[in-house]
């Protein structure tokens, strides 16, 4: 299967992008000091979305585990709202600030205030349209992803059959770059055809009502697809409730409630971003650099893990491990242990049977 092969490349490439993106000595470039005192700031979308949560989450954890102070704010995709927040760190004199972006051109101006601040920026998620502000732009292999997860999809539709498609913000580079690779692997096969095409800016409640419409309309679509999980899991909603729960749907991103679909059948699949890792990588890099190291590049990417019914047990919280296949192995030699001492007891029981019998004879 496509699929598999696809997710051995990922997870190989994940483990080189930890040495790609390591930390080396700036030898040129003079370094930004940063506000002056211990906080980084971590300004994300709003955390009602488990995705955004998480960034949050990790990067308390491992701020506070480096010895910071961390305040967590949301912009809600507003960037009006995140340049005051920008301003409001500036103000603070923050250490540094990890931001998962309010949109790629509209979210300049803010990195660029903190730049001239002296402030460090770190990008998680989502790049700027501009090279040279940000310190670090630390993104997900949307692209590989999209197109990983889609090849599951087409096999599931068996290659063929009428579709519909639930876009993202499309003031986003994500929202393209998803869309753009979904088809790069589906308009390969000329008896798929997509007959509907909307925005559901990532909302789940947008994207459920946006699917009931199109379900009204065009009844005879067999599969969605969604730019991220969110979205999905509104129209998989909206599918079990129109009762065409035989709709072939993947979203993007890795969430658990997606992942608890795709266990359901309900869904065929998601493209985990690694983003617990990604916040990880970008807090600790933000240390570094307050500290005298620069990462070699500014633009590191991140490669995405293709999750199906195959290998769904290993992804929790968006963090893919291969413990869920270990446990599944183990479970398995353990039954085929028990059904080797079984199939011993009954041979065993037969011999002695027969050694009974024998001996009544004679």
């Amino acid at each position: 299967m496509k699929v598999k092969k696809m997710l051995a490349c990922a997870v190989t490439a994940a483990m080189a992008v930890s040495a790609l993106s390591a930390p080396v000595m700036a030898e040129e470039a003079e370094l930004l000091p940063g506000g002056g005192s211990n906080i980084i700031y971590c300004i994300t979308p709003s955390p009602s979305n488990p995705y955004f949560k998480t960034v949050q989450d990790i990067a308390t954890a491992k701020g506070e585990e480096l010895g910071y102070e961390v305040k967590c704010q949301s912009h809600d995709d507003d960037a009006a709202k995140q340049l005051e927040m920008f301003e409001a760190a500036i103000a603070d004199g923050a250490a540094a600030i990890i931001c998962d972006n309010a949109g790629a051109d509209a979210s300049i101006e803010a990195v660029q205030k903190a730049y001239d601040a002296g402030i460090p920026t770190f990008l998680v998620d989502r790049e700027i349209n501009e090279s040279g502000l940000a310190v670090a732009q630390l993104v997900a292999d949307n692209a590989q992803g999209a197109a990983a997860i889609a090849e599951a999809w087409v096999e599931a539709m068996n290659y063929e059959g009428q579709y519909a498609e639930l876009l993202g913000l499309e003031s986003d580079t994500n929202c393209q770059v998803r869309s753009d690779n979904f088809h790069s692997v589906i308009d390969e096969y000329p008896d798929l055809e997509m007959v509907a095409q909307q925005s559901a800016n990532w909302d789940q409640t947008e994207a459920y009502e946006k699917t009931e419409a199109i379900l009204q309309s065009n009844p005879e679509i067999t599969g969605i697809i969604c730019g991220n999980d969110t979205m999905a899991c509104g129209a998989v909603q909206a599918c079990i409730d129109a009762d065409r729960e035989d709709i072939k749907i993947i979203g993007v991103d890795g969430s658990d409630e997606a992942n608890a679909y795709i266990k359901s059948g309900n869904m065929v699949g998601t493209a985990l971003q690694q983003i617990a890792l990604i916040t990880e990588m970008a807090v600790e890099q933000a240390d570094a650099y307050l500290n005298g190291t620069a990462p070699e590049q500014e633009k590191q990417l991140i490669p995405c893990v293709a999750v199906t019914a195959d290998n769904t047990d290993n992804l929790s919280g968006f963090v893919y491990t291969e413990e869920g296949a270990a446990d599944d192995t183990a479970a398995e030699e353990e039954v085929t242990d028990e059904a080797a001492a079984e199939e011993e007891a009954a041979d065993d029981a037969a011999a002695e049977e027969t050694e009974t019998e024998e001996t009544e004879a004679e």
